[in-house]
């Protein structure tokens, strides 16, 4: 036997050694790593909103030189005061949250309780009825009918037409039912043998267990009714109040544009400081929108998010 040969207790021994020092140093370069690509990717998820903030804080003549990051140069609230100078955006606002409620509410229940009846496999037609709404997903009749049809159902300038419209939703009727078809068959079951008809199968048992997609669904309606400003445009235009919050942030976006086409103005010439700050340009108003018609949504998130952290499989059977 060669005796450049290790026997297998030897070898073992050799590994044993070297194995706890690659123990503590294989973990130590994962969490730096971990550190690392972490603070870079909060760093780049939060600059864009940082920035926006600072930039909605600075002058808007002294903005146009550039160089903005995270501390204003020139402080000033003029941005907002030009955003709130309008007395119509007081009354916006609240139709805007009015808008967002209900179509959140009505989507979520209605879609639910639709989602509900096309999963119940002793439905005859959930099938076909499936399909039908599926089809509506890929397949629109355009902007003018749809304004047509809006029309002739009297819907014109008329609060309803935000939220008539947005009442029911096949993507998210598709997620609901999905969801639905996790939950044990045997909790519907053993509601019938206990006498209990389907609606309040539905609103004793299904609809509080589907609280995490109901959740998540509601959030991302109430974020699209909330930002949605085109429907006011097309619908309500002509009747002032009934306009939302994003459609006044446009026309004032848009106002603002129009009012700074003057290059000597844009650079400030001839300006004194005091007017300098006073000033504002489309890209602070453009901040300062963009600040004030996130805020309300970003101060409803935490109150949902618990339930992304939860995610989609809680159930009674679970709990």
């Amino acid at each position: 036997m060669d005796n450049r040969e290790l026997s297998p207790q030897r070898s073992a021994g050799v590994a044993m050694k070297r194995t706890p020092g690659m123990g503590r140093l294989e973990p130590a370069i994962f969490h730096t790593f971990n550190t690392v690509f972490m603070v870079a990717l909060v760093i780049v998820t939060l600059y864009p909103f940082l920035n926006t903030i600072v930039v909605s804080l600075n002058a808007g003549n002294d903005t146009i030189r550039g160089g903005i990051y995270l501390w204003p140069r020139q402080w000033t609230l003029q941005n907002y005061k030009a955003v709130f100078a309008s007395g119509t955006i007081y009354n916006a606002f609240w139709i805007s949250v009015a808008r967002t409620v209900l179509s959140t509410v009505l989507n979520i229940f209605l879609t639910t309780m639709l989602s509900y009846t096309l999963s119940r496999r002793e439905y005859i037609f959930r099938k076909p009825i499936t399909v039908i709404f599926v089809l509506t997903m890929y397949f629109s009749a355009g902007l003018i009918p749809g304004y047509f049809l809006i029309k002739d159902l009297h819907l014109l300038n008329s609060f309803w037409v935000y939220i008539f419209p947005s009442m029911i939703s096949a993507f998210n009727m598709i997620v609901i039912r999905t969801y639905i078809g996790t939950i044990p068959e045997s909790l519907v079951e053993s509601a019938k043998i206990d006498g209990a008809g389907d609606f309040k199968i539905f609103m004793k048992i299904i609809f509080p267990l589907c609280t995490p997609v109901l959740a998540t669904i509601a959030l991302f309606v109430a974020v699209g009714a909330w930002n949605s400003w085109f429907d006011a445009f097309l619908y309500t235009s002509s009747k002032q109040d009934l306009s939302t919050l994003q459609y006044e942030l446009m026309k004032l976006l848009s106002s603002s544009m129009n009012s700074n086409n003057n290059p000597n103005v844009a650079a400030g010439v001839g300006m004194t400081q005091d007017s300098a700050i006073s000033l504002v340009t489309p890209l602070s108003i453009r901040a300062a929108v963009t600040v004030v018609a996130a805020v309300p949504i970003l101060v409803v998130y935490p109150f949902m998010q618990k339930y992304f952290v939860v995610g989609l499989n809680v159930g009674s059977v679970k709990e």
